[in-house]
């Protein structure tokens, strides 16, 4: 009987392993009105394709877009685009992950360092960084160096800010509670600093992953010979707006997984916080 007492405890409680009955039915109801909208703005998109209030060479209907979607799967030719543009978007990210927080330690950590790093970073973001493509293909060529380039160039920013932000947001009498148990500069950083600026790092990297598509968008449109860019350029040059509508829902659905990557990463590694919202 007790155990039986101790299994329903831990089944009824809000922070069981099991999730409430109740907590689950709102998450589904949640999911579904959601769904609502997306679904009733592609309904009234088919009906305007069909009853030709929407030209194809305006905007190609939802069934027309699943078609051509078929026809680059079975061709090969999206998925060897998409692993082509996930490999830019992945060397251009982990550049910028690297620099950025390298700078956000080396400015957050140090008066000096922030006098050095901050005021030209923030010169440098108040710039329109996809206005800088003609300079980069200038300096790097037309290969894949600029692609790769725009991505980390654009991608850096948020990861320094938010790190940068965090690091100077954690309250130090955490550091000095740190430095009375004995802890060196190096425990500092690795047992405060570091936990306490973690969620806003992850900020910045969602961030920073959306920003890198979005460059990723525009750098695959100069020469590119193979990816999801080339793929709307040649569909472009014939008006072919099905198969370009295609690669941008690629584009869109790529940043939602990379996302949700995160998120899963995040409720891991701050698995420690309470849920804000139940």
């Amino acid at each position: 009987m007790a155990e039986i007492s101790t299994i329903s405890r831990d089944i009824s409680r809000p922070d069981g392993n099991s999730m409430p009955p109740g907590k689950a039915g709102r998450k589904a109801a949640r999911w579904a009105t959601r769904l609502v909208s997306p679904v009733a703005i592609i309904l009234i998109w088919q009906i305007a394709s069909m009853t030709g209030f929407l030209s194809p060479r305006t905007l190609a209907s939802p069934g027309e877009i699943l078609g051509a979607a078929g026809r680059l799967i079975t061709s090969g030719e999206l998925v060897t685009g998409l692993v082509v543009s996930f490999l830019r978007v992945l060397l251009g990210f982990s550049i910028a992950f690297v620099v950025g927080v390298a700078l956000a330690l080396a400015a957050g950590l140090s008066r000096f360092g922030e006098s050095a790093i901050d005021p030209p970073l923030q010169m440098l973001k108040a710039m329109p960084f996809l206005g800088l493509l003609p300079l980069f293909i200038l300096w790097f060529g037309i290969g894949e160096a600029p692609k790769v380039g725009l991505v980390a160039f654009g991608s850096v920013f948020p990861i320094y800010l938010t790190l940068h932000g965090g690091i100077r947001g954690i309250d130090r009498k955490l550091v000095e509670a740190g430095r009375t148990v004995g802890l060196g500069t190096s425990g500092i950083i690795y047992h405060i600093i570091i936990p306490g600026a973690l969620p806003s790092l992850l900020v910045g990297v969602r961030y920073g992953l959306s920003v890198a598509w979005l460059s990723l968008v525009v750098g695959e449109q100069i020469n590119a010979s193979s990816g999801i860019g080339y793929i709307i350029t040649y569909a472009r040059d014939f008006l072919q707006t099905d198969v370009i509508v295609v690669c941008l829902m690629v584009y869109a659905l790529m940043g939602l997984l990379t996302d949700g990557l995160v998120r899963l990463i995040e409720a891991y590694a701050l698995r420690w916080r309470p849920e804000a919202i139940a």
